[in-house]
Order: structure tokens, then C-alpha cells, then sequence
């Protein structure tokens, strides 16, 4: 057993709060930094059925990637869906704690980079430099070897253990340099026509967003923001089960939180 605080500074010691972007909202989000801690509960988003699931658990604290609070709350009642669930954790002595863009810095670009094998991959978008090294959200490089955009749809959606992708471009086009940005990945698009990638895998791409890109030379697969990003659980998993074997981490369960339904009679 560990107080929240003492949690907190081994988690922060890896992904410091600094490393957050500007807009972001990070850290204790709700209850007490000085509550004794035995079981984690790790999830993507602190929805009501991950918090039913965290009390099932017995779980002390509940740690996700995505931020419950990120607009500025002006109550706290059971009245919104959102502070209800504060209201919640709180009433059950439940420390909140989120990691979100610090995590995507310094956690979620490097194990996309991995899990994808992206081959002398650099930062796609340099945020902060840390220990002489530049780092940043999501990552570019080159793929093992060339291949068509149809079968390059086909490797990520393998690698990410996904069901389905959307891919905008032309499937039999060549790509081999690949940029990633996990998450809502929009904003990714002029950074990776700007460093030359042949194809961006992101989520979270509109008609328009994927259209235009495109017309730009830039094909995309979009493997939604969930399926970008779920890797967190597991990944936080191994980081306590190694730093801080002591405490029992339940992880959520991998649910996608949208179908896709084709062939439908």
C-alpha cells in the first residue's frame, strides 16, 4: 500500500506535468493525495461504466489517459452527466488522476513507433526537449518496406488489433514513409505533408480533413481515436507492475466505443 502522493511521484517522474501541452488538464483531478492506495484502475476515459468497474474492482484510484474534467466546471452536482461522476469518486474515497498529452509526449509517440516498427523514426511535432533529446506528439519514419496504401491499411489495422480502418487515397498508390499521431490527429496533417509522409495514421479525420489532405499528397488512415490510443492501458499495466510491483493495477477491458456494421441484411 502507497499514499496517492507517493503514486503521483513516481508517475510524474516519468511523465512530468511540464510535458503537458498548454491546453491540456493533467494530474489529481479529484480526491485525496493522501489516500492509501492498494489497487489501480486503469482506463482510456473515466466514463460511468469505467468508474462502475473501478468500484467493482475495490479499486483505490482510478488513472486514465483522457482528462474527465477539461472544461472549466462551474458546479459540482449529480444535475451533469459530467460532475456526477466526480460526485461519484469522491463519495467512494476514489483518488482521479489523468495523464494526457505529457503521456502522449512522452509515452504514446514512442510505443506507436514501435508497434507500427517505423524505421528511423524523429519526432512529427517537437513540443519540449528533454535530457538533450527532442520529443514531441507522434512520430515519423520509414516503413519496413514499400508497399500499396491498401496493404499498408491492412498492416496498421493488424498491428493496432483493430477491425476495421478508413482509408482515404488512391489503395494501389506506393507509400514507405509513414508518420503516426495518435488520438485526434487533424492538426497532425500539415506537419506530416511538411516532413514528406506518404501516409499518416490518426484518428478522429472528418470528409473534408481526409479529402483535402489527400489532394495534397498525403494519403490517410484513420484507425479512430480509440483505436490509436487504447494502447495506454496496457502499456501503464507493465509501468506499475515494474515501478511499483506492490500495488494490485486492474487494467479496463479493451471495448471499442463505436461499431462498424457492413453486409447488414
Amino acid at each position: 500500500m502507497m499514499l496517492c502522493r507517493e503514486i503521483i511521484q513516481v508517475i510524474e517522474a516519468a511523465y512530468p506535468r511540464e510535458a503537458a501541452l498548454d491546453f491540456d488538464n493533467v494530474g489529481l483531478l479529484a480526491g485525496r493525495s493522501e489516500k492509501e492506495v492498494q489497487r489501480i484502475y486503469l482506463a482510456l476515459d473515466a466514463t460511468d461504466t469505467v468508474i462502475d468497474r473501478a468500484l467493482e474492482a475495490g479499486a483505490d484510484m482510478l488513472i486514465t489517459h483522457h482528462p474527465l474534467i477539461f472544461s472549466p466546471l462551474k458546479r459540482v452536482t449529480d444535475e451533469d452527466f459530467v460532475s456526477r461522476r466526480v460526485v461519484k469518486l469522491i463519495q467512494n474515497d476514489i483518488a482521479y488522476y489523468a495523464m494526457h498529452t505529457n503521456y502522449d509526449v512522452l509515452g504514446m509517440a514512442a510505443l506507436s513507433e514501435r508497434i507500427l516498427q517505423i524505421r528511423g523514426a524523429e519526432v512529427l511535432d517537437v513540443t519540449m526537449e528533454r535530457d538533450g533529446r527532442e520529443e514531441g506528439i507522434g512520430r515519423i519514419g520509414k516503413l519496413e518496406h514499400p508497399m500499396t496504401l491498401g496493404e499498408c491499411g491492412a498492416y496498421v489495422k493488424h498491428k493496432l488489433e483493430l477491425s476495421s480502418v478508413k482509408v482515404f487515397g488512391d489503395l494501389a498508390s506506393q507509400v514507405s514513409r509513414i508518420a503516426v499521431s495518435p488520438g485526434a490527429g487533424k492538426s497532425a496533417i500539415p506537419t506530416a505533408i511538411a516532413k514528406g509522409a506518404d501516409v499518416l495514421v490518426t484518428g478522429d479525420i472528418g470528409h473534408h480533413d481526409g479529402l483535402d489532405a489527400v489532394e495534397q499528397g498525403l494519403a490517410v488512415i484513420d484507425a479512430g481515436h480509440y483505436g490509436t490510443e487504447y494502447i495506454f492501458i496496457d502499456d501503464m499495466k507493465h509501468f506499475f507492475e515494474e515501478k511499483l510491483p506492490v500495488l494490485d493495477v486492474t487494467a479496463s477491458p479493451v471495448i471499442h466505443p463505436f461499431q462498424v456494421l457492413s453486409d447488414v441484411e
